[in-house]
């Protein structure tokens, strides 16, 4: 069994596209189906759903993906202990990211990262359904690592530091009734219509649990998927914010006032318990935890 037709297969199940996989492989997108349908053949199965305009597991290639990621750990593992014995690292590491949030220096850690170890490739992942969606690629093995948002304590499946922090403040526009308040409570806001992230984004638990732990209901209007943009919304007069305070730092024309019994929007630094981690990814991991500085803006 060829092991690159192993990663051929995990790569495209990860991108659910050849063109995507070929990409991320940096060969060509025929090499990469030649791989997959050469892999097929020597196991006797399909892995792919080809049917549909876009490709997906079938039930055999969902029950082998977990098989073949650990192989490819195990592998990796081997590749690991010869660096080690070379002291050069090389290889890659893929990094899961919150939109719009630069709580952490993320291009400074990578610059610092490349200097010491100009080995090994890191490629970034923009998460897609906020602070859930990354929690569920760290599982899957999606990704490596995580700057992600937790609210609670942390899932059992993860390891996570928190690396930066930033209190919450309710936004509203310039001229709104609430704007010269020096402190505001949850009771205050029972009127209100907000703007909010959707379900699964951390800023949206926070805020969702503070308002059931105070008895307070409030109303969503609109939802945003992009948490640097939820500030420009309430600028319009389209409804208030409770969000963290460098989400709407250089939005002109609101104001920003502190809110009681709303918990910190809180970063962390995390990978999957379950899964090894490779030498790049743990070599990643001090780098970030030795820059970082945890602490409110």
């Amino acid at each position: 069994m060829d092991l690159r037709h192993l990663e051929y297969f995990s790569a495209v199940a990860s991108e659910l596209s050849f063109t995507r996989a070929a990409d991320r492989l940096t060969i060509a997108q025929s090499a990469v189906s030649a791989g997959v349908r050469s892999l097929e053949n020597e196991l006797g199965v399909e892995l792919f759903d080809r049917s549909r305009r876009q490709i997906r597991l079938t039930s055999t290639g969902e029950l082998l993906l977990p098989r073949v990621r650990e192989a490819l750990d195990a592998v990796g593992a081997v590749h690991d202990a010869a660096l080690d014995a070379t002291r050069a690292l090389t290889g890659s590491v893929v990094v899961g990211l919150m939109t719009s949030v630069t709580l952490v220096d993320v291009p400074g850690v990578l610059g610092s990262f490349r200097t010491a170890h100009p080995g090994v490739g890191v490629r970034l992942r923009a998460a897609r359904r906020g602070s859930a969606g990354l929690v569920d690629d760290l599982a899957s093995g999606e990704i490596d690592l995580a700057f992600l948002a937790l609210i609670g304590p942390i899932p059992a499946a993860l390891t996570a530091d928190p690396v930066a922090s930033s209190p919450m403040v309710l936004v509203v526009p310039t001229g709104h009734r609430l704007a010269r308040t020096r402190m505001i409570t949850l009771a205050q806001l029972a009127d209100e219509e907000f703007i909010d992230l959707p379900p699964g984004y951390a800023a949206r638990s926070i805020v969702d649990v503070a308002f059931a732990s105070a008895g307070v209901e409030r109303r969503v209007l609109i939802e945003v998927a992009d948490i640097g943009t939820a500030a420009g919304y309430v600028a319009n007069g389209l409804g208030i914010a409770l969000l963290p305070e460098f989400a709407a730092v250089s939005t002109r024309d609101v104001e920003r006032i502190p809110v009681s019994g709303v918990a910190d929007f809180t970063v962390y630094l995390a990978a999957s318990r379950t899964r090894r981690a490779s030498a790049a990814v743990r070599a990643l991991m001090n780098v970030v935890l030795a820059d970082s500085r945890p602490g409110r803006l």
